[in-house]
């Protein structure tokens, strides 16, 4: 498994257990309706701490990996290409989260639900982004 694909996986798997502990966090609250919770504190916390993991995580692995492997970093054409479909198909859910917003603050929705929104793009983003660089390195990538 070359670094690039541990890296997807990596920060796949970080961005759903980041947003399920945010979910888990801001649900679990006893502040009274759900818009008048206290999110942002629980919100900047749960992607610091999933930024702070993919570092640490991808350092350790690089680390470990660099050990047995001399040419571990080592990028091919084949890993840009990849790497290059999964950020296109992550950055199209970064667009529909901030268009997304954009229609609620429009329609004035409270800023609970601009934020929530824009948060779960990037979700969205991470994840089915990783899915996409994983899948091209298991299946290859599509024709068009």
């Amino acid at each position: 498994m070359s670094a690039q694909e541990k890296n997807a996986w990596i920060l796949g798997v970080i961005a759903v257990l980041g947003y399920a502990v945010y979910l888990g966090l801001l649900l679990s609250s006893d502040a009274g309706a759900l818009t008048e919770r206290p999110y942002a504190p629980i919100m900047l916390w749960t992607i610091g701490s999933g930024i702070l993991a993919g570092i640490v995580i991808n350092i350790l692995v690089g680390i470990i990996a660099g050990m047995f492997r001399r040419d571990a970093r080592r990028v091919d054409q084949r890993d840009r290409q990849i790497a290059r479909f999964g950020d296109q198909v992550g950055q199209s859910f970064v667009v529909l989260g901030a268009v997304s917003a954009l229609v609620l603050a429009m329609l004035k929705a409270d800023s609970f639900w601009i934020a929530n929104v824009i948060y779960l793009g990037f979700v969205l983003s991470a994840v089915l982004g990783s899915v996409s660089k994983v899948l091209g390195y298991r299946r290859g990538l599509p024709e068009w």
